[in-house]
């Protein structure tokens, strides 16, 4: 079944071989040093960190997902991507998070600990657990993109093993990052920044152009998706006819959703800004400058991912059969797949799971089923001669084109609206085209994974082989460390991968349970000068702890009491166990307050500053946080006028417009005009000289 043509192909080539030769002539410089190898030797232009965070948030799988609830939901989706996808932490980022972080000069996250709380047993030990923290949450999210990449694959490379090509293509990008380092990450970002954006613009040219008018699409979208209100905007107390799946985790209350995924990412976006973009800026200005970009070029990924949605409304309303007949071929693939996969079990394939009240039996067949349903589907359209009798009742329930439709088919019969992004790239995209824009999303992938599996190896090469194993290796050696951690993070994330159920099981849980379970002691370390090394470690390891249990013992737990259960432990036992021990020493606490400069409870350490320093520190915090509203209404506003404008909502596209211009005047009113200088380290040693006095 030939879905690309040669010159798809050749265009895919192609790129790829630019990015391995980029890889490749960056190689020299970024072995260097540890600093050159993970930051680029802190020398990299702001734009340029700018365009490689935006290709962090623009992942292929996330891009899957987002695309699917938007299918679901029209441009309300937007709102349950609060979880993450709205990249609402750029807002603390641009206005203060992001700067307080540069100021520190160290390389990682975990290296960041001791810098806040000092190198003695207590401050070594907070940086082993944060690394290994941070480690297990890139795994996690490695395992993500590979899920997403498996799905993407099945779909559009159907004559290939999914897992195979996966395979493939994360190993390729291992050996780049390994190459080249961060160099060759924000290098290559640039470039594949640049294809994303043009890809972007493509498809929503597309997607315009199949827009006859609104009431037409807003129709169409009532019928296929069951959601009378996909056309409206705004934010809906509930939402009917969901999927199961997304009812069982209560998506379909959107406004209470909304309000909990808001107040996470609020939490969480006071808490962010170690990470390598920030850690490598020239300057903490540049700090601000990089998030700027960011936000603007991310904005393009909404038009993209909502065009893909409408087309894939339309895709579904004029391809896919009666639900009577796709019901038929759930059934005979369900027990093929039985047969096939689990042959013991004495199953009813066309019974509908309960969710924790099946028999052990049959909670086997549907887990396995669930997480290996494209799999199986993309094997059957690869031998389709060693299943003649199954194929024949495909052909019968589906019609002759059976192959182009069993890839939307959801196990439960429904369109599987996480597969509507590849199915809309490869039966609705002409020949060319088609290449670019799968080159597009491709780079959506890499440019996310490197970044990932970067920092990944950092911590591992850093903070425990350096740091815990070997203090005196040479710079030969950590560098093939990192080139031995960069090939075993994306292995396990490989491996597991392949268990996961769907793309948004294991996002759900990474957001609102992995690094929910870090928030207590990433926001106490900013805002609360008694927090130390051990009340840190401990509500980092039972943060974490208590997710890991809830994966392993109560898979089925609601993401509200999962954010509660873990966010909610971390914040307790990092407050008691601070209390209950010494406090981190006063000369190490007084040096990170001094150059960091942060708001908060900083008792007397504030006010030890003499009057002039207190007040110009006072004005940059009131800026700060008065700028985080405006630049949250400016980012959510910018990423809706472009869905509206392409699904040719004009009211609502009014109505936005004058919110997004108010959110834009209070950023430049209280950040732009307030930008730091470029040069704070003079600054900082006459506000420490004169506290000192």
């Amino acid at each position: 079944m030939n879905i690309l043509t040669s010159l798809d192909y050749t265009v895919i080539i192609g790129f790829l071989a630019i990015i391995m030769f980029v890889g490749l002539i960056m190689s020299r410089r970024a072995s260097k040093s540890m600093e050159h190898y993970y930051l680029g030797g802190r020398n990299l232009p702001w734009f340029m960190l700018g365009v490689s965070g935006m290709s962090n948030w623009f992942d292929l799988t996330g891009t899957m997902i987002i695309t699917s609830f938007l299918f679901l939901l029209g441009p309300t989706g937007l709102f349950i991507e609060f979880r993450g996808g709205a990249v609402l932490v750029l807002a603390f980022m641009l206005a203060y998070t992001g700067k307080w972080h540069r100021r520190s000069g160290c390389m990682t996250p975990a290296e960041w600990n001791t810098y806040r709380f000092g190198s003695d047993f207590s401050g070594e030990f907070l940086r082993l657990v944060s690394a290994l923290i941070g480690v297990l949450c890139i795994i996690g999210m490695v395992i993500y993109m590979v899920r997403g990449a498996t799905l993407f694959m099945s779909l559009l490379f159907p004559d290939f093993n999914p897992v195979a090509l996966t395979l493939g293509l994360l190993a390729f990008a291992s050996v780049f990052t390994i190459l080249a380092g961060f160099y060759g990450v924000v290098l290559t970002d640039l470039v594949q920044g640049s294809v994303m954006i043009v890809g972007c613009i493509v498809i929503s040219v597309f997607a315009w152009n199949a827009v006859t008018d609104a009431p037409t699409l807003a129709a169409t979208a009532a019928e296929v998706t069951g959601n009378p209100n996909w056309y409206a905007s705004s934010l809906q107390w509930k939402v009917e006819n969901m999927p199961q799946v997304y009812v069982d985790k209560g998506y379909n209350y959107l406004f209470m959703f909304a309000l909990l995924y808001m107040l996470r990412q609020c939490v969480n976006g006071m808490t962010t800004g170690a990470e390598s973009r920030f850690f490598a800026a020239r300057n903490s200005r540049e700090c601000g400058l990089q998030c700027v970009v960011q936000g603007v070029m991310v904005m393009f990924r909404w038009p993209l991912m909502i065009s893909f949605a409408v087309m894939g409304i339309f895709f579904v309303k004029d391809v896919m059969p009666p639900a009577e007949n796709t019901q038929a071929a759930v059934l005979a693939l369900r027990e093929d797949f039985r047969a096939s996969k689990t042959p013991a079990l004495a199953v009813n394939v066309a019974a509908v799971p309960e969710n924790g009240r099946e028999t052990p039996d049959e909670a086997a067949f549907w887990g396995a089923l669930k997480s290996g349903w494209h799999e199986h589907k993309a094997e059957i359209v690869r031998n389709a001669a060693h299943a003649p009798a199954l194929v024949a009742q495909l052909r019968s329930a589906l019609g002759d084109d059976w192959r182009k439709k069993l890839g939307v088919i959801g196990w439960d019969g429904r369109a599987d609206a996480e597969m509507i992004l590849p199915a809309v790239l490869a039966y609705k995209m002409s020949p060319g085209i088609k290449g670019f824009l799968i080159v597009a999303l491709l780079a959506a992938l890499m440019g996310a994974l490197t970044g990932q599996i970067n920092q990944g190896s950092a911590l591992i090469t850093r903070d425990i082989y350096q740091n815990f194993l070997r203090k005196k290796a040479g710079n030969r050696e950590l560098i093939l460390v990192a080139y031995v951690s960069t090939a075993a993070i994306v292995i396990i994330g490989i491996w597991l991968g392949r268990l996961v159920e769907n793309i948004n099981q294991i996002w759900s849980w990474i957001v609102m349970g992995l690094t929910a379970g870090s928030l207590g002691p990433g926001f106490l370390r900013l805002y609360w000068w008694r927090t130390n090394a051990w009340g840190m470690a401990a509500g980092m390891f039972v943060g974490g702890l208590a997710a890991v249990l809830q994966a392993a013992l109560w898979p089925g737990m609601s993401e509200w009491w999962l954010f509660l259960m873990c966010g909610g432990l971390s914040f307790a036992f990092a407050i008691a166990v601070s209390c209950l021990t010494k406090g981190t020493d006063a000369s190490v606490v007084r040096h990170f307050y001094r150059t960091t400069r942060p708001f908060g409870a900083w008792g007397r350490f504030k006010a030890e500053l003499d009057a002039p320093t207190r007040l110009a520190w006072e004005k940059e915090h009131r800026n700060d946080i008065l700028t985080v509203p405006f630049a949250l209404l400016a980012q959510v506003t910018l990423f809706l006028l472009p869905m509206q404008l392409i699904t040719k909502n004009t009211g609502a596209l009014a109505a936005t417009l004058p919110l997004f211009l108010a959110g834009a005047a209070g950023i430049y009113w209280f950040w732009w005009r307030n930008l730091p200088p470029k040069d704070e380290t003079l600054l900082n040693s006459i506000a420490e000289t004169k506290s000192a006095e």
